[in-house]
């Protein structure tokens, strides 16, 4: 019985040694909330950042921000970004802790909060901050007769990577439309690499992606494709989108950001940045102040960053900001 005792000790060590390297996680301590936020970072500290598709912004930003955390907190923050399918898978991840900072659209975020949608419970997250906006872009192909999400009916359309933010806002819109997405179209749930592929061999009719502009992938289409793509129009369906969220707002793909030859008036949605509620708190501070005080660093990885501003970094509501995050933007002057 001993033996058996001994040998059970040890496995459970080994167990907990392994449950606290979390596979990604970083490793960034929980918070003390009788502390003082001060935003240094005094302990070596990685964080695992989860972005999205690799030929998406999200990605790209993701990135670029984990390459600046280390000089702004003198070497004591070090990030890693992966590649995941976006958005709701972000958020489960995120709890499941193996990461520690999510990229996520609003709406998603929204819905983790309040236990919604893709969510059967609240999810204990707070934002660093919202950032800047992901525009909806619903492309086909010249020859498949789609004009509209109507006439999607029956076609082979891309919904996005299973479990991301671009499927959550894609079955909306074909809700919208009066289209069954389990039904009514022929569903293909790809990442954008395979999606733009399948829209290049004629395997696949349409897709949906909701992301930053310039998307890498869709620069990609439309200068090696352009000729055989378009744009379609999704406005006419904002308000039924803005009626199962206020995330939902109009806006317009100009046509300088892929050389198209007229603009497209579509449906955008801000992006947050994401944290567990119990991160520590300076941790969240330092990410924060990096994000705003690089931001022209992480426009060169991607123009979408150019979006990051004070102006609109508080307005995560009903999402509530970290008191790491909430330091930040009070030091950095954000109201």
């Amino acid at each position: 019985m001993r033996r058996i005792d001994v040998r059970l000790a040890a496995g459970l060590s080994v167990l907990a040694l392994v449950t606290g390297c979390g596979g990604q996680q970083g490793g960034a301590a929980t918070d003390d909330t009788a502390s003082e936020v001060t935003c240094e970072v005094t302990k070596e500290t990685r964080v695992g950042i989860a972005t999205g598709n690799a030929t998406g912004v999200y990605y790209v930003v993701g990135n670029a921000l984990a390459g600046q955390l280390s000089g702004t907190t003198g070497g004591k923050l070090t990030g890693t970004a992966a590649e995941t399918g976006a958005s709701v898978q972000n958020v489960e991840q995120l709890v499941g802790g193996q990461y520690d900072v999510a990229f996520s659209l609003f709406d998603t975020a929204v819905n983790a909060v309040q236990g919604k949608g893709s969510f059967t419970a609240p999810q204990p997250v707070e934002a660093l901050a919202r950032i800047y906006d992901n525009y909806t872009q619903v492309v086909v192909r010249n020859d498949s007769g789609i004009t509209s999400v109507a006439d999607m009916r029956g076609k082979r359309i891309s919904t996005g990577s299973p479990k991301s933010g671009t499927e959550v806002i894609a079955n909306r819109l074909l809700e919208a439309a009066g289209l069954d997405p389990a039904k009514d179209i022929r569903a293909q749930r790809l990442d954008l690499t395979k999606t733009v592929e399948g829209i290049k061999d004629g395997s696949v009719d349409g897709f949906f992606w909701s992301g930053g502009l310039p998307t890498g992938g869709l620069t990609d289409l439309f200068t090696t494709a352009g000729d055989s793509v378009k744009f379609v129009d999704i406005s006419p369906l904002l308000p039924k989108m803005t009626a199962l969220s206020p995330a939902y707002q109009p806006g317009t793909i100009g046509r300088d950001a892929y050389r198209t030859a007229t603009d497209t008036p579509t449906i955008v949605v801000p992006n947050v940045l994401l944290v567990r509620k119990d991160l520590d708190a300076n941790v969240a501070c330092a990410i924060t102040r990096t994000v705003f005080d690089k931001r022209d660093t992480l426009a060169q990885a991607n123009p979408a960053a150019r979006g990051i501003s004070l102006e609109t970094a508080r307005k995560t509501d009903p999402v509530p900001l970290h008191r790491g995050a909430d330091k930040a933007l009070k030091d950095l002057g954000a109201n």
